[in-house]
């Protein structure tokens, strides 16, 4: 058994246990109303780098018959962690937030591919859904690099004191150098979060800057990638394996 088969054995069935179960709650986002207005908008800010659509792929277009499975964990490092605390009735908040997921990118015709992803925030009980839709207006060649742009939706729930979600616009490229293909980007996110109930915190809506670069390693059987991202002040941490052709 190869390395990478085994790397892709251990974190499918670590992030399909989270995906399954959650685990126990033990953040419970349920004490909102004692935030302020400033720091319901840090955390709006937290949320919208932690939870926003992650690529986690290459610029370059799968083409018509092409696919790429896999379960994904990414771990965005919290800028206010003491204000998720106090929004979770003073509970222990680590250093990164992890999201554990499920993803799927079909290829359509004209450079055109198409994604979804399924996760959930371990111990929180919130769970995350959202899709891109990717055009490489530059597809690349043997020469040239990919470039790409690329509209993305993600939508928080599970909690019931919060509605949040964010909408995500980049460009991309990459190019390929045999099994190993690196990539980088840039664009913005704007988040959208509200409290529901009564209280006295509004809506918030903030726009932040996108940067991120990987790699995608094709080996065959098993396709890995590794990810940074970074949405405003807060960085993220990727890693997928799983399958793409």
């Amino acid at each position: 058994m190869t390395l990478a088969l085994r790397t892709l054995l251990t974190a499918s069935a670590a992030a399909t246990t989270l995906l399954a179960t959650g685990g126990a709650h033990a953040l419970e986002i349920n004490t909102l109303n004692l935030l302020t207005q400033s720091e319901f908008r840090a955390l709006s800010e937290d949320l919208g780098a932690a939870l926003s659509y992650k690529a986690l792929v290459p610029a370059e277009s799968l083409g018509v018959i092409g696919f790429d499975i896999g379960i994904g964990v990414t771990a965005t490092e919290l800028q206010h962690r003491d204000v998720l605390s106090k929004a979770a009735a003073g509970a222990d908040v680590p250093k990164a937030l992890p999201v554990a997921s499920v993803r799927v990118v079909k290829g359509l015709p004209f450079n055109i591919d198409i994604g979804a992803a399924l996760g959930r925030v371990p111990t929180t009980g919130a769970t995350t859904a959202g899709g891109e839709l990717r055009w490489a207006f530059v597809p690349g060649g043997v020469l040239t690099p990919a470039i790409a742009v690329r509209a993305s939706y993600a939508q928080l729930s599970g909690i019931d004191q919060l509605k949040a979600s964010s909408a995500g616009l980049d460009v991309s490229i990459s190019k390929g150098f045999l099994f190993v293909t690196p990539y980088a980007g840039i664009g913005s996110v704007s988040t959208r979060t509200q409290v529901t109930g009564t209280t006295a915190l509004k809506a918030e809506r903030l726009n932040q800057t996108r940067l991120f670069g990987g790699v995608n390693i094709n080996l065959g059987l098993v396709n890995l990638a590794a990810e940074v991202d970074k949405t405003g002040d807060a960085t993220s941490y990727g890693l997928k394996a799983g399958f793409r052709f």
